[in-house]
């Protein structure tokens, strides 16, 4: 019998036809070394490790009838080159030019007749760097069979990428009376299980949200969150299809300085952080901010609640989403932190959870991994309770390698729900924090404005620690 989708995987793809843009990416910088790294390289460093992920060279294949969900299946014109591209940056390679090619790159959906993933390598950087820019669909990485892409292929030591692809033999798909006939038995086996299979498989994205929509209720009770919509304001507007992407970057050693000085978690510290951006910015457009305004973030925590620590450990086998009112309307960034750090220690882990439980086996460099199974969390839920996602994954504190290249900056590329105009990934690696903010093109127009912001806000917060 074909490997079937599950439902929370299933209602991700029905949601994406009407939300393309739910897909989730990563942009990885590289200082390329004088003897490589090339599109050649990468494609073949890639290719080496697919046995490893059998996931990222099958497709979806439909039941006829909408009987069940549907299934996974080989590709039989699996074609390498297809989902691995090769781009390039304008002369002198700037900063903005990269943004901009990531928000077109993001913006566009991934074909469903294909693996439903895509990496290019964009070449033209300034410096003689390369970037490679990732984008899966949210069905795919589960953390358990499926893992990213960006953390198949990195390596905390420089290797020659090998040239050996594995050779692989798609397997015959299914035809459509045998996918009938396996739905047939499926709901023999189990009625229940096998008409809520029906019920996912037939309905549509509405559907879908209503009943994560319940599965919100239940959480809100067990946060001990009052059970009301989120504040409304400007990011919660219908969005388009096209983004923007802006990125902001800050010093680990600094927000290890804030967090001896005033207490709580790194993780409290860069919730604050965001918070004292966030308030600047409803400042710059004129919105109504008084001491009692605050933003709802969906914060999904999959591992310790710290980005310090030469060498992080996963903690537990679930990712857990917690939902934090942002003070924006409190003026002092001392008093937001502790505000922050009040509302983190008043949760606990809610049973609602994605499965991470692979995590704790595998080496690697995992905040990609972690960033998608943090977007899972956030897409099972309804958007009515909360304003933005944010995620905030810790990496390892040392050089991390694909191939012979080492990795100098990581950027999440969180997706953008339904109504929801902001997404922002957090990530730090070998000494630094790196922050991605993925915007609507039309409704975060300024989301550079945004990320400076928040380096502003991490020089205000910081000029509060004593010397």
């Amino acid at each position: 019998m074909a490997d079937r989708l599950s439902a929370l995987d299933a209602s991700f793809l029905y949601l994406s036809d009407d939300a393309p843009g739910m897909n989730v990416g990563g942009v990885a910088i590289f200082q390329r070394p004088r003897s490589g790294l090339d599109y050649t390289q990468m494609v073949q460093l890639i290719a080496s490790r697919l046995s490893l992920v059998p996931r990222y060279r099958q497709k979806v294949l439909g039941v006829p009838g909408h009987l069940a969900r549907p299934v996974w299946v080989d590709d039989p014109d699996f074609d390498l080159t297809y989902h691995v591209r090769r781009s390039a940056l304008p002369e002198p390679g700037t900063d903005e030019a990269l943004h901009d090619l990531v928000a077109r790159l993001i913006s566009r959906p991934l074909d469903h007749s294909r693996p439903l993933w895509e990496a290019y390598f964009v070449e033209g950087l300034a410096g003689n760097k390369v970037a490679l820019v990732t984008k899966t669909h949210p069905a795919l990485v589960d953390g358990v069979r499926t893992i990213d892409l960006g953390q198949l292929i990195l390596e905390p030591s420089p290797e020659e990428a090998d040239s050996d692809e594995e050779a692989w033999t798609p397997r015959r798909s299914p035809s459509g009376t045998k996918l009938v006939l396996d739905a047939v038995a499926e709901t023999v086996r189990s009625p229940m299980g096998a008409l809520d299979g029906v019920r996912t498989a037939a309905t549509d994205a509405v559907t879908t949200a209503r009943k994560a929509g319940n599965v919100l209720g239940e959480l809100v009770s067990a946060l001990g969150t009052a059970a009301r919509k989120a504040p409304s304001g400007p990011l919660n507007v219908p969005i388009s299809q096209q983004r923007r992407f802006a990125v902001a970057r800050a010093r680990l050693e600094d927000l290890r300085g804030v967090r001896a000085e005033h207490g709580g978690t790194i993780n409290d510290v860069v919730l604050a952080l965001i918070t004292g951006a966030l308030r600047t910015w409803l400042l710059s457009r004129g919105e109504s901010v008084d001491a009692s305004t605050t933003l709802r973030a969906l914060v999904p925590l999959a591992i310790r609640d710290e980005l310090d620590g030469s060498t992080p450990t996963l903690i537990g086998n679930k990712v857990s989403p917690h939902l934090v009112d942002l003070p924006v309307g409190e003026p002092s960034p001392v008093v937001r932190l502790q505000h922050v750090g009040h509302a983190m220690r008043a949760h606990n882990y809610s049973g609602r959870s994605v499965a991470a439980g692979a995590l704790l086996r595998l080496g690697g460099f995992a905040p990609p991994t972690l960033h998608s199974l943090g977007a899972r969390a956030a897409g099972s839920f309804s958007k009515r309770f909360f304003n933005l996602v944010v995620t905030n994954v810790p990496g390892p504190q040392t050089p991390v390698y694909a191939g012979n290249a080492r990795m100098v900056e990581m950027f999440p590329v969180m997706p953008l729900l339904p109504n929801q105009a902001l997404a922002i990934g957090v990530t730090s690696y070998d000494g630094g924090v790196y922050v991605g903010f993925n915007g609507d093109r039309d409704a975060l127009s300024d989301v550079d404005t945004l990320a400076r912001m928040l380096e502003e806000s991490v020089e205000e917060l910081t000029a509060t620690v004593a010397v």
